[in-house]
Formats: C-alpha cells, structure tokens, sequence
C-alpha cells in the first residue's frame, strides 16, 4: 500500500482486498458455471423478459438506501445513534418501494408490450424491502474492514442464486427460475450478513436531525445513482422493445461478462478504499499518496481486463455460452472501455466522498446521464446492439476521466501526476491486446474448434496476453511490473501448497 498510510491501516486495507480477491475469484467461478448452465437450459428471450422485469426494482432499489448507508461508513460520531436512524428509514423506504413497484407492474408491462414482463415485475417487488435489511449491517462491517463480509456473505449469495435458479431451470420453470433465485439469494444475504454482525436496532435512538445529516450528505450520491439507472431503464426499452426480447437477452448476458472487470475493482479494491480515505481525510499528504497509487492499480488491473474483452470476447463467449449467444461476445467486445471507465471513476469516487464533497459528484453524475441517453440512442439507431454497446464503453472512459478531474483538487494532485499514474499501463495493455487478437484471430480460431480445445487455445491467448503485458510493463514502468510480479508471488504463497511465501 501506499506510504502515507499507517501500517494497521495498510494492513487492514490488505486483508479485506486479499479476501474480497479470494471472494471474488470463487463468486466469479460460481457464476460463470451459473451463467453456462442458464445459457444452455434458457432462451436469450427468456433472459431478456427477466431483465425487463427486474428494470423497476433496480430503479427504485437507489431510493432505498438513499444514500445513507455511505453517509453511516464516512461517520465519525454518533454512529450508534446514525445507525438506528438508518435502519429505521431505509427499512420503512424499502415498504415503500416494495409497493409501489408492485402497483407500477402493469405499467412495465406496456412499456415492453408484455404481459410477462409485468408478471415478473410484480413478482419481484418484495426484494427491495429485503434490500433495505441490509444497509446497517453492511455499513458497520464496511466500516469495521470485516474479512468475514468478503468471504461468507458474496459467496453465500453466488451459490444460492446459481442453485436455486439451475435448478428451476431444469425443472421448466423458464424465465421464473431466475426470480425464484433473485429472492433466495436475497435471503441468503440477510441471513449471512445478520450471522456475522453483533449490531442490532433499539440499541440506541433514531434522530431526525442525525437523518437530515446523513440525507444532505447522500443526496447527491441518489441523484448520481438514479442517473444511472434511468440510462439502464433506457437500454432495457431501446434494446427490448426496439430491437427484440432476444437482443435484451444477448446485451443482457453480454453487459454480466463486460461489468467483471468494475465488480473486480469495487469488491477488491473500492469497497476497502472508502473508509480508508475518510479516516485520511484530514491528513492531506498521506490521502494524496494513498490516492494515487491506489489509481495506478486499479488502472493496470483495468486495462489488462479491457484488453482481453476487445481481444477474446467473442470467441470466449460464443465457446463458452454457445454459439446462440455470439452476439452476446460481440456487445462484450464492444463493452471493452467499461473496465477503464470504472477503474479512473470508482477510486475517484471513493475519495471524494471520503473526504466528504459528494456535491462534486452530481457533475459527473450529470454528464453520465446527458451523454448515456444521447450516445444511447444515436449508436443504436445506427448500429443496432453493438451500438448499445459502444454508448455503454464511451460514456464510462468520458465520466471516469470527468470524475478523475473532479478529485483532483479534493486530494491535491496535479495533471502531470494523474497521468503518471493512469497513462503507463494503456500502451502495454494495447501491445498484449494487438499480439493476443492475433494470435487467436489469424492462428488459433478457438470458436470454430471442439470444447476441450477451443478452452486450452483460450487459455494459451490468456497466457500470451499476460506475458506481453508484463514485459511490456516492465519497460515502460519497472516498479509496476516488479509489483504485479510480488503479487503473484504473494497470492501463489497463501493459495498454493508449498508456494514461495
């Protein structure tokens, strides 16, 4: 970690990214065999009326949480009290919400021209009160760095979801397998997360002035949030009314694949990174540091991400999933610039808000909701699927650089250094991405070969881009290369037997 921060801090930073990357790494293998198993039992229409369903949950799932729980992780006094009037609003916010999203189903219905999608609309309004259970727990085990949030709860949700919603699936339950499994992985993650916590409410007393607080302190976080969400409501219409059920389907499992590089850096890095920069807020030198190394890291593990989506993703899709989901790899591919976009706004974001200027945050928040929509509908309307695609890469690479700019004078850091840490590993990433295309697309041709060796050629890709990468950053930034180098040789010391420790 970044010299700057204390070595209790350091390391328990170090702790909750090692255990969210162990986390992750199974909750990905888990969901990867979920998504084959789905692909293959289910119809991309089916997964497309789900993901139309499920629009109005995710929609309203911001005014939940209304930012509160962010403003209980950055808190310093009061907690007890925060915590109470948290639990007690989210809660009743969640009711709320459960019902209305209910009563709107019929409406989603007739936006999408199916009587389906409102059933399962309706269906599942009940998991935004299960939502709003978690908030408290979840920001006192934030706040506390808790290693058992990253290694039992995730996990515990993955395995639910991908049990109950295969299982359903073989049974013949189509596209209510899927909302069977969103519903038991959401009690999964009450239970888990309650099991490992000690808070409970009553044990202190809610307070309205502690909510205006808390509220002032999040608002801008809701608004930037439902920006977001309205420009995926979009892409659920755009894609699913203008194009087909199919096609929401195929950007649906598509958009899972092209989000694994942003989930990798929120769970490892992101979700540790915001208490840590609030506790360095008023220790300006040390939140600098910190910011920047953290930057240089999310970025190099970014662009190694990105660069294997632009240069495997549909062959790896179509070998992996079926060739009925091809179009799925191509919306990957054309998804690529989302690894990096999320890299450059997700730390940015989380220092920002840990030094407590969330208002700077509606300016990109604005940004990604102006350019979303336009992008959105004009590369549609002209490319179809990969245009929807291609509006999703654009404005993530324009808001993070826009969010990079935003927390530039919150930390102290000059242009020169944002590049410094942010420039280095695109050229390297780009070398690995050219030699790895070509040595699929001219040589090997995993997509038109048989499982067992369609999956060694895309292993043999993987380990080419992975070399050229590293050599590549060992010429342009040494001491980058050096530490990705010790953290193999870390992670191969705590994982394998008899590993250099």
């Amino acid at each position: 970690m970044a010299t700057g921060v204390t070595p209790s801090l350091r390391g328990r930073i170090g702790k909750v990214a090692s255990a969210s990357a162990v986390a992750l790494v199974f909750g990905e293998a888990v969901t990867l065999v979920q998504t084959v198993a789905l692909a293959r039992l289910l119809s991309p229409a089916e997964v497309g009326i789900f993901m139309a369903g499920t629009v109005i949950t995710l929609f309203l799932g911001n005014f939940v949480e209304g930012g509160l729980r962010s403003g209980l992780v950055q808190r310093e006094h009061q907690v007890p009290e925060a915590a109470e009037t948290v639990f007690w609003a989210t809660a009743g916010t969640g009711l709320l919400m459960s019902v209305v999203t209910l009563l709107t189903a019929p409406v989603v219905g007739l936006a999408f021209d199916s009587a389906e999608i409102g059933a399962v609309a309706a269906a599942s309004s009940g998991v935004l009160f299960l939502f709003s259970l978690t908030n408290v727990p979840e920001a006192v085990l934030q706040r506390e760095f808790s290693v058992w949030r990253r290694v039992v709860v995730g996990p515990s949700v993955s395995v639910t979801f991908a049990l109950v919603a295969v299982g359903g699936a073989l049974a013949g339950w189509g596209v209510w397998s899927m909302v069977a499994g969103l519903y038991a992985s959401y009690v999964a993650w009450l239970v888990t997360l309650w099991s490992i916590t000690d808070w409970r409410p009553r044990r202190a007393r809610a307070s309205y002035r502690i909510w205006r607080e808390l509220a002032r302190y999040g608002l801008p976080l809701v608004v930037g949030s439902i920006g977001a969400r309205i420009q995926q409501v979009l892409e659920a219409l755009v894609v699913g009314r203008g194009l087909s059920e199919a096609a929401l389907g195929q950007f649906r499992y598509g958009q899972r694949i092209a989000q694994i590089p942003g989930r990798a850096i929120v769970e490892v890095g992101a979700i540790a990174l915001f208490p840590a920069f609030s506790r360095l807020a008023g220790e300006p030198a040390r939140l600098r540091l910190a910011f920047l190394r953290s930057l240089r890291w999310s970025v190099t593990g970014a662009a190694a991400l990105t660069g294997l989506m632009l240069a495997l993703g549909v062959p790896s899709v179509t070998v992996v999933l079926g060739e009925q989901w091809r179009e799925a790899g191509v919306v990957v591919t054309a998804m690529a610039g989302l690894g990096v976009g999320k890299a450059l706004t997700s730390v940015s974001e989380e220092v920002i808000k840990g030094g407590g200027r969330t208002r700077r945050l509606t300016w990109y928040f604005a940004v990604e909701l102006v350019l979303g929509v336009v992008s959105l509908l004009a590369l549609t309307l002209w490319l179809g699927l990969v245009g929807v695609g291609l509006s999703v890469s654009l404005t993530a690479v324009v808001v993070g650089v826009t969010c990079l700019g935003l927390s530039a004078d919150v930390v102290g850091v000059r242009a020169r250094e944002l590049a410094a840490a942010v420039v280095p590993p695109l050229p390297c990433a780009a070398v690995a991405t050219a030699a790895c295309w070509a040595l699929e697309h001219l040589v090997l041709h995993s997509d038109d070969r048989h499982l067992l060796l369609a999956l060694l050629f895309l292993t043999v890709d993987t380990v080419v881009f992975g070399l050229v990468y590293l050599a590549a950053l060992g010429v342009v930034t040494p001491w980058t290369a050096r530490g990705v180098l010790g953290a193999a040789r870390l992670v191969a010391g705590r994982v394998l037997p008899g590993g250099p420790r």
